[in-house]
């Protein structure tokens, strides 16, 4: 079973359990409080505010964008850009309900979790696993927020790492998120000839996913994340296609020219006035 083998079965899975379902690709934000979109909850935060929605159920699939992990990336784990799997309930279906849900879809890929986390705060949610045979583990971190919404949440756990959580938002709702990419590793990274991605294909894989997207490398906010990726990926060997990539290589290794002139002149000057007085990035250049 591959990606794409995933997302049909969720595709079916979701529509027929009457839950309408789409996959959303841009990455761009769809608020001003990110450039980019980091979570698939993001585009609904206007009906988990609104409690005259009630009934309501949605699934997607959202591209997503997390330059925090950036410095984890290459770990087999995390991949900077990456689909999430979403459920979204608008003070209609229960946690008890999303986890039956959830496990249900779990089993159609094979898949049975290691062991689920809850918060000390809700044992009564230990009554939900009933039945699935898995060890639940209490853990105090088992509380998600984004900054303006926040809730409790459940945790599930394969071969050591989080594959995606059940957050019962607001108190009334359901926001569920399973990465695509990370179950996809749980199913094959067991065929031998599943190879993880290295740091630099899931560079290649986001600076291609941002210029597709219709982002041009820039001096201010999504053009220099772009930008940044690229001299990144420059800087340890990796290669695009794009012609900003060959555009920003050149410019990049007149930079480091003049960098190279210059450092001499000035050794003790911090990277900070480097950046500032010569727009040179001291990291990516030594």
């Amino acid at each position: 079973m591959n990606i794409i083998d995933i997302i049909e079965t969720y595709s079916s899975y979701c529509v027929k359990k009457g839950i309408p379902f789409q996959v959303d690709n841009k990455l761009l934000s769809y608020d001003d409080t990110t450039l980019f979109c980091p979570a698939g909850m993001q585009q609904y935060k206007k009906q988990f505010k609104d409690t005259s929605i009630v009934g309501v159920t949605k699934a997607n699939i959202q591209s997503c964008l997390r330059l925090l992990d950036m410095d984890s990336i290459g770990d087999g784990t995390h991949f900077l850009y990456f689909n999430m799997m979403g459920l979204f309930s608008f003070r209609w279906m229960t946690v008890k309900e999303a986890i039956d849900f959830w496990m249900e879809f779990l089993t159609m890929l094979g898949i049975k979790p290691d062991y689920v986390t809850i918060h000390p705060d809700k044992p009564e949610w230990i009554s939900h696993y009933n039945g699935y045979d898995l060890e639940i583990r209490g853990d105090k971190e088992c509380v998600w927020s984004d900054g303006e919404l926040s809730g409790y949440c459940t945790e599930f756990y394969k071969d050591g790492i989080e594959i995606g959580n059940i957050v019962n938002i607001c108190g009334d709702c359901i926001d569920v998120g399973f990465g695509l990419e990370r179950l996809d590793m749980v199913i094959n990274s067991k065929n031998i000839n599943w190879k993880p991605l290295t740091e630099i294909q899931l560079l290649e894989i986001t600076i291609d996913k941002l210029l597709n997207d219709g982002v041009v490398p820039g001096n201010k906010q999504h053009g220099y994340v772009l930008r940044k990726l690229m001299r990144t990926l420059h800087k340890k060997g990796g290669y695009s296609d794009s012609v900003h990539f060959k555009l920003e290589r050149e410019r990049q290794e007149n930079i480091l020219q003049k960098y190279l002139k210059l450092k001499d002149r000035y050794p003790s000057k911090s990277k900070e006035w480097w950046f500032d007085t010569h727009g040179i990035d001291v990291d990516l250049v030594e």
